[in-house]
């Protein structure tokens, strides 16, 4: 009878570790998607049980307008549905601080909020991210994920387009260096369908932005990647000249989103190539789903799925930091900083 009481007590206490044994913090998570809609976050910090420990926590910024004379009573949900332009919706940003309040101390401890409803051509842009932080201080950490080109989307968006070299954009990275603010930043490697030969001109201007912000935490979403917008030649080597480069440390990888899979995981050689770049520099990558407003966490383990092949290829301690210690890491030090900023700038 001892024997299988010790040995019941021995399975319950292997099961309690090993519900704290998860599998990634998530870096890239959208609660709601192109019309606001979504996942009740209560919904979505139960769906995360024992699976994501942590997770970024931010919506849209980009709202499709319905346009009857374009859709009639069809009503699009998803940018690609219409023609009708898309808009900033900086209501967002409410929203999100208002759900995370909803939650229990517990429940925030595993959230990270970002800021989105800025429009990143404004000069004004960096005065709403300073705002949002004062009217809801002890909720976000970061801004992001936010757009400059993306294939389909930055020519929908009414209004000046955003680009890499604009002064609002410059101010609004200094001032996330300032607060200590996370920035996830999508900006396309390349533009859709290149002809044969055509260089890439995002990537020297990509390159400039960042090397002006190094006291500025950025992630660059999807390595860049897209539904179209495919790897350019040399990209590994490109990114790893980066990281090796002092002048970049602030700068991190993202590779979140099924559509990024597709090409890191391609072919038996894409994913060696990969995971040599990552056991290399182990501390510079971050996983995150990039679903949207999921009904379950079938969605997000999909997309940390479609990744198995590298995960194997992976050293334990560089799969670790990609699936948990890097996020942890990186908004472990956001929060204390913008908590911080946050306190001496109470009142101004």
């Amino acid at each position: 009878m001892r024997h299988v009481l010790a040995l019941a007590t021995m399975t319950l206490c292997a099961l309690a570790a090993q519900a704290q044994d998860y599998l990634y913090n998530d870096d890239h998570f959208h609660l709601t998607n192109y019309v606001q809609e979504g996942t009740d976050v209560k919904d979505y910090v139960a769906m995360m049980g024992n699976v994501v420990k942590r997770s970024t926590l931010f919506g849209i910024p980009l709202q499709q307008m319905w346009q009857y004379e374009n859709t009639g009573d069809f009503a699009p949900t998803y940018y690609l549905q219409t023609d009708s332009p898309l808009y900033y919706y900086s209501f967002g940003d409410a929203f999100i601080a208002m759900a995370y309040r909803s939650l229990t101390p517990e429940q925030q401890a595993r959230l990270d909020p970002m800021i989105t409803g800025f429009n990143p051509a404004d000069m004004y842009a960096a005065d709403h991210i300073r705002r949002v932080l004062l009217t809801f201080p002890g909720v976000f950490s970061g801004i992001g994920e936010f757009t400059i080109h993306k294939e389909f989307v930055s020519s929908k968006v009414s209004g000046p387009v955003a680009t890499l070299t604009d002064p609002a954009l410059h101010r609004i990275l200094d001032f996330a260096g300032e607060a200590g603010l996370v920035v996830i930043l999508h900006n396309d490697v390349d533009m859709p369908f290149p002809k044969a030969g055509q260089k890439p001109y995002m990537i020297r201007q990509l390159h400039d932005l960042l090397a002006r912000h190094p006291k500025t935490t950025v992630i660059w979403a999807h390595c860049g990647l897209g539904r179209v917008v495919q790897p350019v030649a040399g990209q590994l080597a490109m990114i790893e000249h980066a990281l090796e480069n002092p002048e970049m440390k602030h700068v991190y990888i993202d590779i979140s989103w099924d559509e990024t899979a597709k090409y890191l995981t391609a072919t038996p050689e894409a994913v060696k190539a990969v995971a040599d770049l990552i056991n290399r520099y182990p501390d510079r990558f971050l996983f995150g789903s990039d679903v949207v407003a999921p009904s379950s966490i079938e969605s997000p383990l999909k997309v940390y799925h479609a990744y198995d092949s590298l995960w194997a290829l992976l050293t334990p301690e560089a799969s670790r930091k990609v699936r948990l210690e890097n996020y942890e890491r990186l908004f472990d030090a956001a929060r204390i900083k913008v908590r911080a900023w946050e306190k001496a700038n109470a009142g101004k």
